[in-house]
């Protein structure tokens, strides 16, 4: 069912290898999921059968540079050649129109794991009035100063090497170092999950795991700052229900701590419907985790997915 691909022409240039699953029994919104970094949305096609059995068209595309989907700007590890970070979120939007044109009269929510979730809040933020909920998972939007840093290593390399290369140092600051903070690792990516089943999975995956180029890197931190920033945030309906979820072993936000700051930061600009989980013992793919912590966040989602779409 989910497993299916159709392709998908982007007016952005990209042609988008997508996936869907149709709801069960009578339809009562939609579900557009965005994937995180060095993966592809086929990883997703449990949770998504289940969301569709609670009553949601899923709609799921691999990124620029991930997955199946081709653009000519576009190669493996790579949004594009220039202003990947408004790309991935038209990118986005056309996903989003094809699956309203198909469903008519639904609402429209927005799920993004990690990387994803830095698009989706991205894409909440230049189209507000696109959709009706949005879900951010695993997202750190905190890069501060170290970030910063960060961004002066990659315009670093871009000068020195180009863009379309891998960067050197990024994967070790970031993937490398979080791997390392796994104390009972038994492979680089057990910060991943407590899973070894969904470990051994992503690792023997061609299509995941792979070093990210110098301007993807560079896209990813204009979406997390563009995240944050005040005048972006201003833009999203006071209203709006947003639903934030971390591992609290998750390295890649702090142990769950910038999830935290991130909903502090949304309350703070008068966001009035803000739901924040962080569950303790997860690490970085909560979808991924050993049940029942797994069941139990997916669940939670539904809850609160139907309860956004039904107000």
């Amino acid at each position: 069912m989910f497993d299916d691909m159709f392709r998908l022409a982007s007016p952005t240039g990209a042609l988008l290898a997508c996936h869907r699953a149709p709801a069960e029994g009578p339809a009562i919104g939609i579900l557009l999921l965005s994937h995180g970094l060095s993966e592809h949305s086929r990883r997703y096609r449990r949770f998504a059968e289940r969301v569709a059995k609670a009553g949601f068209h899923v709609y799921a595309h691999d990124h620029r540079g991930h997955g199946e989907t081709t653009a000519p700007d576009a190669p493996f590890g790579r949004f594009a050649q220039r202003a990947g970070a408004r790309a991935v979120q038209d990118d986005l939007f056309a996903v989003r129109n094809a699956a309203v044109e198909r469903h008519p009269g639904l609402p429209v929510v927005v799920f993004g794991h990690s990387m994803g979730g830095l698009i989706a809040l991205n894409f909440a933020e230049t189209y507000p009035d696109r959709l009706d909920a949005l879900a951010v998972w695993n997202s750190n939007f905190d890069a501060g100063l170290a970030g910063r840093a960060g961004q002066a290593i990659l315009l670093a390399e871009r000068m020195l090497k180009g863009s379309d290369v891998p960067s050197a140092l990024l994967p070790r600051l970031t993937f490398g170092a979080w791997g390392r903070s796994i104390a009972d690792r038994r492979s680089a990516f057990d910060w991943l999950s407590h899973d070894p089943a969904a470990v051994a999975a992503y690792v023997a995956d061609p299509r995941c795991g792979f070093d990210a180029s110098v301007s993807l890197w560079i896209d990813l931190f204009d979406l997390i700052y563009g995240g944050i920033d005040a005048a972006n945030i201003a833009r999203l309906p006071r209203r709006l229900p947003i639903h934030l979820v971390a591992g609290g072993e998750d390295p890649a936000t702090d142990r769950g701590r910038a999830i935290r700051r991130l909903a502090e930061r949304l309350e703070k600009s008068s966001l009035e419907n803000v739901t924040t989980i962080v569950y303790p013992e997860a690490r970085h793919e909560t979808l991924n985790e050993i049940a029942p912590t797994r069941d139990r966040a997916r669940d939670d989602f539904i809850t609160w997915c139907r309860s956004a779409v039904q107000r």
